[in-house]
């Protein structure tokens, strides 16, 4: 009987404690069992309302001490360290993160709108065959940013210099439509609906010469210029001549391609002779992206190519000449003047 005691006190079992004991003693401080006394020379039993024996504890069971002082999954801390364990981020629906891609989506398009690229949509026929009405362009606005000024052969698009439009008569498509229109057109998806932007083939930059005869051809600086792009049938520009006019700087003459069908630089030379400012340059159209069966890019004609078109590349050589002259003429000089003097002495 004492030895069963004993094993009981020494962790070998672990009793489960009773609801209504007195505190957690070891056996020496239990209370006595009733009948027996250690007067009378009973040994105390240890029942199942003993507490944990002195002897080395087993594992730490459900609700006791051990438990509260390491902490538990509970009260939400780590064993032995009192700090919470991390828990793993619950994943956002699909539902709940589609408003925020459809607001990046947006922001990224707005940025590219106003900085890198732009569609516009052709509203005429004065681009045929090169472009149709209805063809959707991208527009680099990139380059502009960086100092960069249009070129012969390009087509570009371009602000109303002030009356090329005239008066447009605008569709009421209704409200909504319209919203619509204008909130896909501030990201540059569609066109807006009270745009004044015209699409034309630079001819001529700031510093150039340029006219044209009657049955003749688009002469640059006194070159002619071979148009493939013209729309079949017409004539470079035998129902209006004009010229020669010269460009000023930082300005442009611009000619559609279809010219029977074109109100470009020759019909408002009461202004500034018809030229356009690089400042009301949008961009260049450097590919035709709508609808599909078209998609092509727009590239410059080889005839913008042709030696000695520029006016600068032509005074280049006889500059280089000259620059290379001065010192030739110079070491001959000073050659000279060596034999002279050695002939003197």
């Amino acid at each position: 009987m004492g030895d069963l005691a004993v094993g009981a006190r020494s962790g070998h079992e672990e009793p489960e404690r009773r609801p209504g004991t007195r505190g957690e003693g070891t056996a020496d401080q239990a209370p006595e069992a009733p009948g027996a006394s250690p007067e009378a020379g009973g040994a105390p039993t240890a029942g199942p309302a003993d507490a944990p024996p002195s002897g080395p504890p087993g594992p730490p069971g459900p609700g006791t001490g051990a438990e509260r002082e390491t902490g538990s999954e509970e009260d939400g801390t780590e064993s032995g360290t009192g700090r919470r364990p991390a828990k793993g981020r619950k994943v956002r629906s699909f539902w709940k993160e589609l408003p925020i891609l459809i607001f990046i989506a947006l922001v990224l398009a707005l940025l590219i709108k106003t900085f890198l690229v732009q569609a516009f949509s052709i509203p005429s026929d004065s681009m045929q065959n090169t472009l149709q009405r209805g063809d959707r362009v991208l527009v680099d606005k990139l380059t502009p940013w960086f100092g960069s000024k249009p070129e012969r052969g390009e087509v570009v698009v371009f602000h109303d210099p002030g009356g090329w439009l005239g008066e447009t008569q605008t569709q009421d498509s209704g409200p909504i439509a319209e919203g619509i229109q204008e909130a896909l057109s501030k990201v540059g998806l569609m066109p807006s609906a009270d745009e004044k932007d015209l699409i034309k083939r630079v001819i001529a930059v700031g510093g150039d010469t340029v006219s044209c005869k009657r049955g003749g051809k688009v002469m640059v600086n006194g070159k002619a210029l071979d148009e493939p792009y013209i729309f079949p049938g017409n004539t470079p520009c035998d129902e209006k001549p004009f010229g020669p006019v010269k460009v000023p700087k930082d300005r442009i003459w611009v000619m559609g391609d279809h010219r029977q069908d074109s109100l470009d630089s020759r019909y408002h030379q009461n202004l500034h002779n018809g030229t356009v400012s690089v400042d009301d340059v949008v961009g260049r159209a450097i590919v035709v992206a709508w609808p599909v069966n078209r998609w092509s890019t727009l590239s410059i004609p080889d005839t913008f190519d042709q030696p000695g078109l520029s006016a600068a590349a032509s005074l280049a050589p006889s500059a280089l000449g000259f620059a290379g002259a001065v010192p030739l003429v110079l070491w001959r000089r000073r050659r000279q003047a060596a034999k002279v003097r050695g002939t003197a002495d």
